[in-house]
């Protein structure tokens, strides 16, 4: 019998802590799980193979850490520093491989260097490049951070929290954080948050699972009494897989008919869309406003760039400028949204292979050319400087790839050079224009449209259907009654600068028409627009004719142009409305019409009408391009704002409770990991006592424990106290295991407390300061059990 006895009870112990492990390792599963599907948010960022291998690194090593950290028991204090030491020996290799040597598996100085400095500045920086980022520097830095100290915190909460559902936040604060640092076009595939909700409902049901059967397996302890038999406990268990379910498939029928019913507008609104980029093109005057200082005696002969491989079309672009105002066509504006206006850094490479147009590759090197805008051809796929500044110029360069303009934050110099690679985007005649349909980019209205300009697309679209029909007919009609002159030379008719809509209406009205390529560059364009083609007028350099596309040519001042592009259902094509070049006719004189009136006697009536001012005949305000309200999103605002306020408020009335809540806590915390186990015993004897001068138990004068216990009533509390007094004043130290059943009947203890009052009285017990040295309430003062 004996035998029997010894036998039970080393094999009741062994199978528990084998059912603890394998419990751990499930949660740890999940954890691990949970973690990676949560930074699986971070992929449209990143999309590169270095990516997927820290992923895979830093789940196991932080797992590893959290569990080590479960095992011996070790507090925050010694885990944190831990989590920083894998930061700094592991954080090289593996969020900026590109510093490594060994085969990748040892750092750089050089690199440890910048993963320190990334530690505080990559995170701007990478809300501030182009996407997808790939292993670029150490733009990994961020998500690494963000990963490591998510799947350690996920870890140690599931394994050594009293509430391991709380292990469910860290994976969900992760996913959000993926969100706001990703892209502002492309949203998180719905598949993936669905598959990470229920991996996590599914761990959150093993949670509840276990902690009922926890509260089974102790009441038929105490009673003596099988509660639940195994066929009730299946029939729990399939209950519940079947409400999950149910609520699985209704969340992923829901957030499917959401996204197709009520689709996201293109424009997200994430930390890059918010953020102060650091290059602001508003922050610098258009670049077509300095036309015609090229075509100055001073500069026209001037050297500004020489290329190697310039494009079959010998065109070289500075900018492309799609917002007018009626005074200047620029990049981007201040009063429209136009995502012209949003540059950002360029990592190693960018994926041009949906972009339709012809591969080239271009070397430019500066001459007398100076401004922040970088001259260059086609939709950039590769840049690299060269020369001394060449690291300065590329930590200066932003790029938008919406229109393909490049810039510098530090003006380009006499000698500086680079090498980009490009998609060059075909050009089309007028008459190849004639079947073409307006494309779909969405490009800001023009302000004000002279009205000549209306009135003479109308002459010229007159009889003629079908829009690239029509724009074709424009065009001809431009190039047929345009003339050419820069108004500099002895021998030019005069011609003003400039291209706002009064510049446009003399361009229209003159007889000869009469300017150059920036006034027909943006008729063309405002033409192109009012016939429902998105359309942008472009800056730059085009070399003469009888310039060979692949030698090296260095083109001046008096090269000097200015174009349009035109985004049809194929894309985006090259349109040039210059005139040809030939003799200017002698300009006409005007011919006011002469009108006679009969001579009367009879005065004119007096108007008493008070005078309105008029709009200038020349030109008409779009009102079309006024945002319209949304009521939807409205309600929704003012919802959230109410939401909001009354939030705010009940944080600002809830704060002193919860400083007395985090008081509280704060001392048990500090009790329960005592570093003796006669002082954990002792603090748990005090939290006790404390919790029950809370409860309104005032404690005799000079109260022995076992007097105190008493007082409260109860014999769990008499024995609490009496080990206490063991604990205190035995020559025989207690062990830890007494000290953790001490702690475990003193939560009991604490909660049969709680059970003797009402709900109210346990909230007053819960924030009273009672037990924190106030006693300025008298009012529910007990001297014994009630």
């Amino acid at each position: 019998m004996a035998v029997q006895q010894k036998t039970k009870r080393t094999t009741v112990p062994a199978v528990d802590a084998r059912k603890r492990l394998a419990g751990a390792a499930v949660d740890t599963t999940f954890a691990i799980v949970a973690t990676g599907l949560a930074a699986a948010a971070f992929w449209p960022v990143y999309q590169s193979s270095a990516f997927a291998v820290m992923l895979g690194v830093t789940l196991l090593v932080g797992a590893a850490i959290a569990v080590l950290g479960a095992v011996f028991r070790w507090p925050s204090i010694v885990v944190a520093p831990l989590v920083v030491l894998v930061y700094l020996g592991l954080g090289t290799q593996l969020a900026v491989p590109g510093e490594t040597t060994a085969r990748g598996l040892l750092p750089t100085a050089q690199g440890f260097g910048d993963l320190v400095r990334a530690t505080w500045l990559s995170w701007k920086q990478l809300v501030t490049i182009s996407l997808p980022v790939g292993s670029y520097q150490a733009l990994l830095v961020p998500a690494f951070i963000l990963i490591l100290v998510a799947v350690v915190a996920t870890v140690s909460t599931a394994l050594r929290a009293k509430r391991g559902e709380l292990a469910a936040i860290p994976p969900i604060l992760l996913m959000l954080a993926g969100i706001l640092l990703g892209s502002g076009t492309s949203a998180v595939p719905l598949w993936l948050a669905l598959t990470l909700f229920a991996v996590l409902l599914g761990w959150m049901i093993r949670f509840r699972l276990r902690r009922r059967a926890a509260s089974v397996r102790s009441l038929t302890e105490q009673s003596g009494v099988i509660v639940e038999s195994a066929r009730d406990r299946r029939m729990t268990v399939g209950r519940t897989l079947v409400g999950a379910a149910v609520i699985v498939a209704i969340a992923c029928v829901a957030g499917t008919a959401a996204a197709v019913l009520a689709p996201p507008d293109r424009e997200r609104q994430v930390v890059r869309t918010a953020v102060e980029q650091p290059f602001d093109p508003r922050s610098y005057p258009t670049p077509l406003s300095g036309f015609r200082s090229y075509l100055e005696p001073a500069k026209a002969d001037q050297p500004m760039l020489t290329v190697d491989g310039l494009p079959s079309d010998r065109r070289l672009r500075i900018a492309t400028l799609d917002t007018y105002d009626g005074v200047t066509y620029s990049v981007g504006t201040d009063a429209v949204t136009s995502a012209s206006g949003s540059f950002t850094r360029v990592p190693y490479r960018m994926d041009q292979n949906s972009v339709t147009g012809t591969r080239d590759t271009i070397a430019v090197t500066v001459r007398d050319y100076r401004g922040p805008w970088v001259p260059g051809s086609g939709q950039l796929q590769q840049i690299t400087f060269h020369g001394s500044n060449a690291p300065t110029l590329s930590g200066a360069f932003f790029y938008n790839d919406v229109t393909g303009t490049g810039a510098v934050t530090r003006s380009l110099a006499s000698g500086d050079s680079y090498t980009m690679d490009a998609v060059v985007k075909p050009e089309v005649t007028a008459a190849g224009l004639t079947k073409a349909e307006p494309g779909s980019a969405v490009v800001p209205k023009p302000a004000i449209i002279p009205d000549e300009l209306s009135q003479t697309l109308q002459k010229y679209t007159a009889g003629v259907t079908g829009a690239g029909a029509k724009l074709a007919a424009a065009l001809d009609g431009l190039a047929a009654d345009g003339y050419i002159s820069h108004g500099i030379g002895p021998d030019e008719p005069p011609s003003r600068s400039g291209h706002g809509a009064d510049r446009i209406t003399e361009l229209l009205t003159d007889i000869p028409m009469l300017g150059d390529q920036e006034q027909y560059a943006v008729t063309a364009a405002l033409m192109a627009r009012q016939l429902g083609f998105p359309a942008r007028v472009v800056v730059g350099f085009v070399a003469p004719k009888d310039q060979a596309s692949s030698a090296s040519v260095t083109l001046t001042g008096s090269d000097i142009s200015a174009w349009i592009e035109v985004q049809t259902a194929d894309g985006w094509v090259t349109v040039d409305p210059t005139p040809p070049l030939r003799p200017v006719p002698p300009k006409q004189p005007d011919q006011p019409t002469q009108i006679t009136r009969p001579q009367t006697n009879v005065q004119p009536p007096v108007d008493d009408t008070p005078a309105q001012r008029d709009d200038p005949p020349q030109a008409q305000v779009d009102k079309s391009n006024t945002p319209q309200p949304n009521p939807l999103l409205d309600a929704i605002l003012t919802v959230l704002t109410i939401l909001g306020w009354v939030v705010l408020g009940l944080a600002i009335l809830s704060a002193p409770f919860l400083a007395v809540l985090a008081a509280k806590w704060r001392r048990r915390a500090l009790r329960r990991r005592a570093p003796t186990s006669v002082e954990r015993i002792a603090g748990g004897w005090r939290e006790f006592a404390d919790t029950a001068v809370d409860h309104g138990y005032d404690p005799p004068p000079a109260a022995t424990r076992k007097e105190f216990a008493g007082t409260i009533g109860g014999s769990r509390a008499s024995a609490l106290a009496a080990v206490a007094d063991r604990a205190v004043f035995s020559p025989i130290a207690p062990t830890e295991e007494e000290a953790d059943t001490v702690w475990k009947a003193v939560d009991e203890l604490r909660g049969q407390l709680g059970k003797r009052d009402t709900r109210w009285k346990r909230l007053l017990a819960a924030v009273s300061l009672r037990s924190l040295g106030y006693r300025g309430w008298k009012g529910n003062g007990r001297k014994g059990r009630r």
